[in-house]
């Protein structure tokens, strides 16, 4: 730990909200990485900012994480910050039909805020395991719908520390991707604009949508999701089914006999075991098919 770099840091969040050495393991949904130098919650957009330029002032490398839940992190973890975005900043709001939503809010708390209010729409990301910010980052979709149908801006910090507003037609929206994650923008805040719709009936398309991801996917075991993008004219589970990939291991790591689309964490699972799952998986699905799959789960750190 350098001394003046944790000084400078808790200067800005407080004590509380720094941690040295700390397990990233702990903050993502494949429960897997090794530890972080650094570890901040800020809990506003001044903090958000304040962090970054200490980071940069120091030279230290940082990366911002929401709630970890499309990420592999190196066995060797991170040298630098980790900045989350997460509890600390989540408020939601809502007038009439917009909801207005801070970056580290879960998908979950803004399904049960919108459910609450009678707006419709939201249904579809219910169950995805992220934070707004990182759904409207990658895009993030599923039965359907997709964040794209229903932002309709999106407030960012720049690489320059410049706040923007951008509207629905400059955020170049794409499969999984989207100009936040291509200029490598910062969200701050979402504004959504759902409808207004019979509460009964948003309560029941979330339960028939939970329903099939308990009955197809496999939810009891530590996962990034889907691990690879859904190839055009394809689907990635379906074709690593048919290469006879089904429940093919490295160490702990899997592909998961339940849902082929996904690498699951049997216990004891390794960074390099995952990583080395899933380049296989990608190397005989091409052999076998001329398919090339795109892991959609970012790796961060030294592999």
């Amino acid at each position: 730990m350098n001394p003046e770099i944790f000084y400078q840091l808790c200067k800005v969040v407080g004590s509380d909200n720094v941690y040295t050495d700390e397990p990233l393991k702990r903050h993502t949904t494949f429960r897997i990485g090794g530890i972080a130098d650094y570890y901040v919650l800020p809990h506003s957009k001044t903090e958000i900012i304040e962090t970054i330029q200490v980071c940069e002032r120091q030279n230290i490398p940082y990366y911002i994480l929401g709630n970890g839940s499309n990420l592999l992190v190196s066995d060797k973890g991170y040298r630098g910050v980790i900045i989350q975005i997460y509890k600390n900043f989540s408020d939601i709001k809502i007038e009439e039909t917009k909801v207005m939503v801070q970056a580290g809010a879960s998908l979950k708390m803004v399904a049960k805020a919108a459910l609450e209010a009678g707006l419709g729409g939201f249904e579809f990301a219910a169950g995805i395991p992220g934070t707004m910010g990182g759904a409207v980052v990658m895009n993030a979709g599923a039965y359907g719908g997709e964040m794209k149908d229903i932002v309709t801006s999106v407030v960012v910090l720049t690489k320059e520390s410049e706040v923007l507003t951008l509207e629905q037609d400059k955020l170049d929206f794409g499969y999984r991707t989207s100009v936040i994650e291509k200029n490598g923008y910062i969200v701050l805040r979402v504004v959504l604009q759902l409808q207004k719709k019979n509460p009964e009936e948003i309560r029941s398309y979330m339960e028939k949508l939970k329903e099939q991801r308990i009955s197809k996917q496999p939810l009891d075991k530590p996962s990034a999701g889907s691990t690879f993008k859904r190839p055009k004219g394809y689907f990635a589970g379906q074709l690593i089914m048919e290469a006879g990939l089904r429940g093919f291991s490295i160490g702990d790591a899997e592909v998961s006999k339940k849902h082929c689309g996904f690498v699951i964490n049997k216990g004891e699972a390794k960074a390099a075991d995952v990583d080395m799952l899933i380049k296989e998986v990608s190397r005989r699905v091409e052999e076998n098919t001329g398919v090339r799959l795109e892991p959609e789960v970012k790796r961060l750190g030294e592999f």
